[in-house]
């Protein structure tokens, strides 16, 4: 019997979906939905004046170094991107005609992939919905980097002993009594902290009520499966640098694939299998020809 690496890796496709489709297979997971006791923040753009009190406050509450630019012979800390420093950052938007502010950090999704990939829960979701993360669980792997389609898990090149950095939503003030860092200082109230169903309600709100003034969408309601970062603007949110993102969290395909791929260990077993008929028959044609050698 004769068997290819094509042929056997065509056979674990194909348990893979007769686990997906057969009459044996599980359910599909459920998609997750929005805790509405879980906590976030609702960042309105059109109040924003880029003033950073939001990046200095940040810095000063998680022990972070600023980072010094020089800007017109001076030095400033003006950070252009998250970065290992950086948790959050205030960047200009520009379509030409209007211009403007935006605030970015970790968006806290309802259904994170970097939690999705992360071996070892080093990040995972606490009880109030935060994306937190455990440096003594890290590895180092930064599959989450490649995981986020918000771009915001950074790694620290620059140390011996390396961790991810991002906003974890300052959930050691929080346990404090305290709201953000970057809430607590916004002179414009531009950034607001609470729960997600009542940042949700705000927004709805304030749509309704100037609806000349806002796009008619709050980003981060549906975005991604779901954020409990959510966005309000004037403009389309692509001009904020924000991602055009389906309603489907990113884990709901990926773990639903793994899901049915792996359960009752079908695929594996006919992966095994081939593997086992290959060593079988090249064991065999080894001893055939070492048989016929004189």
């Amino acid at each position: 019997m004769s068997i290819s690496r094509r042929t056997a890796l065509k056979g674990l496709l194909t348990a893979g979906a007769v686990a997906a489709t057969g009459g044996t297979a599980r359910a599909a997971l459920p998609p997750k939905r929005p805790d509405p006791e879980a906590v976030g923040l609702l960042y309105d753009s059109t109040q924003c004046i880029g003033c950073r009190a939001c990046v200095t406050a940040c810095r000063d509450a998680n022990g972070l170094a600023p980072q010094p630019t020089s800007l017109r012979g001076a030095a400033y800390d003006a950070p252009t991107d998250l970065n290992a420093h950086t948790k959050t950052i205030i960047k200009l938007w520009n379509t030409g005609d209007a211009h403007g502010y935006v605030k970015t950090q970790c968006m806290h999704c309802v259904d994170p992939a970097c939690v999705s990939v992360c071996m070892f829960s080093a990040l995972h979701k606490t009880a109030g919905g935060i994306v937190a993360y455990d440096k003594d669980a890290c590895i180092g792997c930064r599959y989450c980097q490649v995981a986020c389609p918000f771009d915001v898990p950074k790694f620290e090149w620059a140390s011996a002993t390396p961790k991810i950095v991002k906003c974890e939503l300052c959930r050691d003030r929080l346990a404090e009594g305290k709201e953000p860092a970057c809430t607590a200082v916004c002179p414009r109230k531009a950034v607001i902290f609470g729960k997600r169903s009542d940042l949700l309600r705000e927004a709805h709100h304030r749509i309704a009520a100037s609806p000349d003034r806002y796009v008619p969408t709050v980003y981060g309601e549906h975005e991604a499966g779901g954020t409990q970062v959510l966005y309000l603007s004037s403009v389309s949110f692509a001009a904020l640098g924000l991602p055009a993102l389906g309603d489907q969290a990113i884990p709901y395909f990926t773990e639903n694939l793994q899901h049915a791929i792996y359960q009752g260990f079908i695929a594996p077993v006919v992966l095994y299998g081939a593997l086992a008929v290959v060593m079988f028959r090249n064991r065999k044609l080894t001893e055939e020809s070492q048989e016929g050698q004189p």
